[in-house]
């Protein structure tokens, strides 16, 4: 994490060097989140130094009303090294300020690596619309894409595919479209997965938290999602029921699977969501990490069963063999702890700390009794 050199408030001087004046904070010289822009000189002062900067590169923008907005990313035309533009909640911005930010991505003067929009609500599938062209003048250099909660739904979605479709050379590594309306977007959340599924596209991290997506988006979605994703975010969308659990199931069971980290919290899972879940992760060889609530089952419900069964099926010896031996963590989103249920939590350690020797040492703790000489060639 970057060091703090100045927590206070900056402005640029006429000469570019910066002074404890004005609301903004430096942070380790080169990241800079401004709060407040002043009036006059000191304002033009402020712009004058971010445009002349050689080495600030990443920015924060903060609580400016249309006309600061517009002001600031006028004075980043300048600055070719500008890695990193975030543009937070509490900002108001209208369409010439969007605009004026799409002609600065639109330029290229800025290979920005991350693009974060946070809580400007006012955006919308309209200003999505005007910003979506301005991805193409970035996408050979763009590896984090955050569009949080800016009130897009379908149109918006579909937009945004489309510009990344559009980009060339595109490299993206994390797209998160948390807390925004997907609840009728089955179109836009399977252009998605469709865009996933692109020999070009490899994609690691993709967050769709608290969006609203019912079983229906999930069918739409989880294809792309599943098999081309190593850490997915479904946290939140508690419309999906055991239906849209068994669509999610079925991609997870594929031995086409990338998920390595799975996040499932804040959602009505049940013991019919848990026990569709555990089908798919019985047959899992890519899951090591899985976020989930279990606040609505219990140690002996029918769900937890079917869980603990899919780490370690007693059967007979051949099912034990085939059970889930990858899965090292299991942790409960809403305090972030491992859960402590001692009758998997052996398993869970197991394969953190022996996986090549996982399924033989279940078989020998689940049948005792076996002849095991058949068996040393293993």
């Amino acid at each position: 994490m970057a060091t703090t050199i100045c927590t206070a408030y900056v402005w640029a001087q006429k000469d570019g060097t910066f002074s404890v004046l004005a609301k903004a904070t430096i942070w380790a010289g080169w990241i800079l989140d401004i709060y407040y822009l002043p009036e006059g000189e000191e304002a033009h002062a402020l712009l004058g130094g971010i445009a002349r900067s050689k080495s600030i590169q990443y920015i924060g923008i903060y609580n400016l009303n249309n006309d600061g907005f517009t002001a600031i990313i006028r004075a980043l035309h300048s600055i070719s090294q500008l890695e990193g533009l975030s543009i937070h909640e509490s900002n108001s911005v209208g369409p010439d300020g969007w605009n004026e930010l799409r002609f600065l991505l639109d330029s290229g003067v800025s290979k920005l690596k991350q693009l974060c929009l946070r809580g400007n609500n006012y955006i919308g599938n309209a200003g999505m619309g005007i910003l979506s062209n301005g991805l193409r003048g970035i996408g050979s250099s763009l590896k984090v894409l955050r569009l949080i909660d800016i009130s897009i739904g379908n149109e918006g979605l579909l937009t945004v595919v489309q510009a990344l479709q559009n980009c060339t050379s595109l490299d993206l590594e994390t797209l998160q479209l948390n807390r925004n309306n997907f609840s009728s977007a089955e179109a836009g959340l399977g252009s998605l997965s469709n865009w996933l599924q692109r020999d070009e596209v490899n994609l690691e991290h993709l967050g769709l938290g608290g969006c609203r997506i019912n079983d229906e988006g999930l069918h739409a979605l989880v294809e792309g999602a599943a098999n081309h994703c190593e850490e997915l975010h479904l946290g939140g969308n508690d419309s999906i029921t055991a239906t849209g659990l068994s669509y999610l199931s079925d991609s997870i069971r594929s031995h086409s699977c990338r998920v390595k980290i799975l996040h499932l919290y804040i959602m009505s899972i049940g013991d019919n969501g848990l026990e569709v879940l555990a089908r798919g992760l019985a047959d899992n060889k890519s899951v090591r990490n899985l976020g989930l609530n279990f606040d609505d089952v219990s140690d002996t419900s029918s769900g937890w069963i079917a869980f603990s069964r899919a780490l370690c099926d007693t059967s007979s010896v051949n099912s034990t063999y085939l059970s889930n031996h990858t899965i090292c963590d299991i942790w409960d989103e809403d305090d972030g702890e491992t859960i402590p249920h001692q009758s998997i939590f052996k398993y869970l350690r197991l394969h953190e700390q022996h996986p090549q020797y996982a399924a033989r040492c279940k078989i020998l703790m689940s049948h005792p009794h076996l002849d095991m000489a058949p068996l040393l060639h293993w």
